[in-house]
């Protein structure tokens, strides 16, 4: 239930606040789609063989853990250089001259009985909403912006996947992919986080070996520290959202990407990192602006339009060159292929000799004879657009795993050390313990109904009967549930009942029927504990 509450918080952001619509794709794909992402040639990890112990490892890693700098943006020959003489964490063998290779993390399969038609389990969400690119436009009624939102499974064929919930071969993804004009990047909320301030490590800051400095999401902007408002909106919000799932302010930063770690196509990329006890620094959230690379990666492989078109206030005369193809020739010479060839044709920047172009995921050259190239004046009242992509990507694992580090805590009730997970009451597994102070007198009855009635109100509640009532607090306190209701002999009297804070240990007490008003309230944090009226 956690999983799930830290879910509807995320989309009470992106869905509720954002007002992006949620979609469901496929996790499994053709290769096709992953020869157009890049996944396919690029999508690997660095690894070796240890050659005494047999072991396979994550090369980056053992350099990473043995004090290189940067190893995660060292070539394979650099790295087999670094790892010559440094030990196999598992036998503790030097490592000598094994090889380093890349290893495509994608699981591969097969589409259909006795199919050659290869596929790919999906290594993130992303791919299924560019794909879905023209469908979502034309429902977004062809204005700009726009987005969409997916919450799911994606897989990865990790080396060593040895930590826990932080890396694993199944994990679970909350992205969001938001379109915009690539020359209209001043988001039209700004406003909202204009003076939210986040902990910012720059790339100077890195370079020079200091700390997070706070940055107003306006004062980042201007500063070019941020590229741009959607990026800064967005690192904003993040913040937000990672906050209330229970994360430690303290303890969370956002790191800008080294040059050489960001991706060639990307204007700018942050991490959202926190820091664990047992694991150091872990990215949990990824923002970028992707430019269009997405968008012009899966038109060139697939022949589709991926543009928007913009109307100009006022119809422009233009000179445009049109590539227009000899149907007579391309016709009879590629059949069905003809016209998407003619398209990326008209599409192309011709050399001298001919134009190269994809079609389909096949290059193709078109020799000069085969097109002619015409200069025309023509009256255009608009002009297509490829979007640029703003993409924050989540790992919900990660955030479950951080939030519950960062929520447990010790302290000492009655004498006694007591063990409690501070979660938010928002995302805490059960929400409302309902206890009978004794198991006879109608106070179960009474206890069950008042379960019964939290439910239906959408309510997570547990009823809880067994043991004593100090040892049902403790219980409830170790799973981090906010609230505990008693039902005692005073409520057969004045139809009250005890509400216990796990934070405080303190009690109120107030009439059952306004328990359907009260806790929604305290769960929502429309209202606090301390500052509750009876």
């Amino acid at each position: 239930m956690m999983k799930r509450n830290i879910e509807n918080l995320w989309r009470s952001f992106y869905v509720f606040q954002e007002g992006y619509y949620e979609i469901e794709c496929p996790t499994v794909g053709v290769e096709a789609i992953f020869v157009a992402s890049g996944h396919v040639k690029e999508f690997a990890d660095k690894m070796v063989q240890c050659p005494h112990c047999g072991e396979y490892l994550r090369a980056d890693h053992i350099a990473d853990d043995n004090g290189i700098a940067n190893a995660g943006t060292l070539s394979a020959e650099a790295l087999q250089a670094a790892l010559h003489e440094l030990p196999c964490p598992v036998c503790e063998e030097p490592l000598g001259e094994a090889g380093v290779f890349a290893f495509n993390l994608m699981f591969e399969t097969t589409i259909g009985p006795g199919s050659q038609r290869k596929g790919y389990l999906r290594p993130e969400t992303a791919q299924g909403i560019f794909t879905d690119f023209s469908r979502l436009l034309r429902f977004y009624r062809d204005k700009l912006p726009f987005g969409a939102v997916q919450i799911g499974k994606s897989y990865r064929n990790e080396i060593s996947p040895r930590q826990g919930m932080i890396r694993l071969r199944e994990f679970s993804q909350a992205e969001a992919e938001i379109f915009v004009h690539p020359d209209e990047k001043d988001h039209p909320a700004f406003y909202r986080y204009a003076d939210y301030t986040v902990p910012l490590l720059t790339i100077e800051r890195q370079l020079e070996d200091q700390e997070p400095a706070g940055f107003t999401m306006r004062a980042a902007v201007d500063e070019g520290v941020i590229v741009n408002e959607y990026v800064a909106y967005y690192i904003a919000l993040t913040h937000q959202i990672l906050t209330a799932i229970g994360v430690d302010p303290a303890r969370l930063r956002f790191r800008q990407h080294l040059p050489d770690e960001r991706a060639h196509y990307a204007a700018d990329c942050w991490d959202a990192e926190v820091h664990s006890g047992r694991f150091g620094w872990v990215e949990i959230v990824g923002i970028a602006d992707r430019t269009d690379y997405d968008l012009r990666s899966h038109a060139g492989h697939s022949g589709n339009s991926m543009t928007v078109f913009i109307p100009y206030d006022e119809p422009k005369l233009v000179k445009r060159r049109r590539i227009v193809a000899d149907m007579g020739v391309l016709g009879p010479r590629f059949r069905g292929k003809a016209k998407a060839i003619a398209d990326a044709l008209a599409a192309s920047n011709p050399g001298e000799d001919g134009a190269r172009i994809t079609v389909d995921g096949e290059e193709i050259f078109i020799p000069a004879d085969l097109y002619q190239i015409r200069e025309e004046e023509e009256e255009v009242r608009g002009e297509e657009v490829m979007p640029h992509v703003i993409e924050p990507s989540y790992g919900i694992d990660r955030m479950i795993y951080v939030a519950l580090e960062h929520s447990y805590d010790e302290d000492e009730v009655d004498g006694e050390v007591r063990r409690v997970l501070r979660l938010p009451a928002a995302v805490a597994p059960v929400q409302v313990a309902v206890f009978p102070l004794m198991n006879r007198d109608s106070l179960d009855e009474i206890a069950q109904a008042i379960t019964g009635r939290l439910t239906r109100c959408r309510i997570l509640a547990q009823y809880d009967d067994s043991g004593a009532i100090g040892r049902r607090y403790r219980r409830q306190d170790e799973i981090g549930t906010p609230y505990a209701i008693t039902v005692d002999y005073d409520t057969l009297e004045d139809n009250t009942v005890t509400i216990r804070d796990r934070d405080s240990t303190k009690q109120i007490r107030v009439p059952i029927e306004r328990l359907p008003q009260i806790l929604p309230a305290l769960i929502s944090g429309a209202a606090t504990f301390p500052e509750l009226k009876v």
